[in-house]
């Protein structure tokens, strides 16, 4: 694998960590299946791309494009806590709507961003653009996950994560689930759409169809990252997302600039489709295994006695 080609995935990754680290939010913290991620990835992209063509700062086309990604996540929670559908159909319901509204934000299906200034450009004059755009990424990754883990271990935080434990006892303490919810899910895909403003302005361009298995790569992430990485602390586990996502990339980008099983670009969703399944079927068959041995154990026991 060449430097290029290194470099390229590393910056990908960690721009897809910022994916991750929503993904965790919502599936492991709030325990809420939450595919709008495939919205709200190409709505930041979208909306980002569209404002700075239109002139306004990269920095707040970034900001706005995060506000449009809480949005999407606003708009799942309340179909799913205040119109009662069910959470897999409410994110569905969104990430559908998003997909047209994201082509009236562009007014086309795709942005092209050459020419114009980014987030990355003031950055670029001081070194090689090859090695400084992965490291303000790399920041910029890193402030959003010192922002998560602070505020997880915050006693707002601790109600976020109890909602997702248990919600039950969140009300019984007189806590509001639905506003946890609310927020998590629009914070959740404010990364999300960081992250799609992070991809338009690093690739120079913005796609309606960007966001196509964005909730597949941020789950590999989570799980690689978490089976590599084990750990109760919410630093280790915030961390490990990260590098879920980056190590993710660089085997994918190795595994495709090698030829290896003979795969394609194409063969990517494919792909993480069979490594996310066979990574949750695993700890599965092992916890079935290990009460196997176990019962087996205590049977010889018995027996021997």
């Amino acid at each position: 694998m060449s430097a290029f080609a290194f470099f390229g995935a590393l910056e990908l990754g960690l721009v897809y960590g910022l994916v991750a680290l929503g993904v965790y939010l919502t599936f492991r913290v709030l325990d809420f299946p939450d595919l709008s991620v495939d919205g709200s990835f190409p709505m930041g992209a979208a909306v980002a791309a569209t404002a700075i063509v239109a002139g306004i700062n990269p920095w707040l086309a970034t900001g706005m494009a995060i506000i449009a990604g809480g949005v999407t996540g606003w708009v799942t929670a309340f179909l799913a806590v205040r119109c009662g559908i069910l959470h897999l159909l409410a994110s569905i319901l969104t990430m559908i709507a998003a997909f047209s509204i994201n082509i009236r934000i562009m007014g086309r299906p795709n942005i092209a961003l050459l020419g114009e200034d980014t987030i990355l450009t003031p950055f670029e004059s001081l070194g090689d653009p090859m090695l400084v755009r992965p490291v303000v990424v790399g920041i910029l990754v890193l402030l959003a996950a010192f922002f998560i883990v602070r505020l997880l271990n915050s006693d707002f935080g601790l109600g976020l994560r109890a909602t997702g434990v248990n919600a039950r006892m969140v009300r019984a303490q007189g806590g509001s689930t639905s506003f946890y919810t609310y927020f998590g899910l629009a914070l959740s895909n404010g990364l999300v759409g960081f992250a799609g403003a992070l991809f338009a302005q690093t690739n120079s361009f913005a796609d309606v169809t960007s966001g196509v298995g964005t909730i597949v790569v941020g789950l590999a992430a989570v799980i690689l990252g978490q089976t590599l990485i084990p750990g109760r602390k919410i630093w280790v586990a915030v961390a490990a997302v990260i590098i879920g996502s980056v190590l993710y990339r660089l085997a994918v980008a190795f595994a495709l600039s090698s030829g290896m099983f003979g795969l394609q670009a194409s063969d990517l969703n494919l792909v993480t489709a069979i490594l996310v399944a066979v990574a949750l079927i695993a700890p599965k068959m092992k916890a079935k295994y290990k009460a196997k041995q176990q019962f087996q154990q205590a049977r010889n026991d018995k027996e021997g006695a």
